[in-house]
């Protein structure tokens, strides 16, 4: 009966060590940060999220209490850093160019040139 509350605290004690070592563990790998490419940048923005909990109300008549968890929605104002490189950017212009209907850009290469002064074309041919 002795030994219970004796191992519940050499439990409780282990608990706290193994979390303020996952800590330190966590700051360390924090501190390691690895620069970005040279053609990104980090760029701000605002991420503002609503979302809605659950919060409990205590209403009180004479002696009798009822509890009710009402729906609260709440705003949550933030703003969050990400790292844009220049080839998410084009590519990102890209898909935004075909989800409004313009065509696919298309490459330059030295194979496929301007055929409007050939005149080995078709209609020239015959």
């Amino acid at each position: 009966m002795g030994s219970a509350p004796v191992s519940v605290l050499l439990c409780c004690c282990f608990f706290i060590l193994v979390t303020v070592q996952a800590q330190q563990i966590e700051i360390d790998d924090f501190d390691a940060t690895v620069l970005p490419p040279p053609d990104c940048r980090e760029e701000t923005y605002p991420c503002t999220r609503m979302y809605s909990v659950h919060r409990p109300i205590k209403r009180c008549i004479h002696s009798l209490c009822l509890y009710s968890l009402p729906r609260v929605y709440v705003i949550n104002k933030e703003i969050c850093v990400r790292t844009v490189c220049l080839q998410d950017e084009i590519l990102m212009a890209e898909i935004c160019r075909e989800k409004s209907g313009w065509p696919k850009r298309q490459k330059r290469t030295t194979r496929r040139r301007c055929r409007r002064g050939n005149p080995k074309t078709w209609a020239n041919k015959a």
